[in-house]
């Protein structure tokens, strides 16, 4: 499988990407790179292979949760730039 600058363009716009155009073509070159190996990998027969669950055989040490207050509500308040009794004041933002 292998795609055109079209592509690249759609992609990128999907992915709110930029890229100047002089790059273009080493993007291209290298999006086919990437096809190619997956084009490879699908050749390979993995129908005698079990699905991988885990990245590793590792297991997570986990502590027990315990409720305790760590920091007053004055103490954390104590620095903040602006403050409202007590809140933060952050700016609004509307995204």
């Amino acid at each position: 499988m292998h795609i055109d600058k079209e592509t690249i363009r759609k992609i990128a716009h999907l992915g709110r990407l930029e890229f100047e155009e002089k790059n273009e073509e080493q993007i291209l070159k290298d999006f086919n790179k990437i096809l190619d190996w997956m084009d490879k990998l699908n050749e390979l027969d993995t129908s005698n292979v079990a699905p991988l669950i885990h990245m590793s055989s590792e297991v997570n040490v986990l502590r027990e949760d315990e409720v305790k207050v760590t920091l007053k509500h004055e103490e954390a308040l104590y620095n903040a730039p602006k403050k409202d009794s007590d809140y933060f004041r952050v700016p609004k933002f509307l995204g």
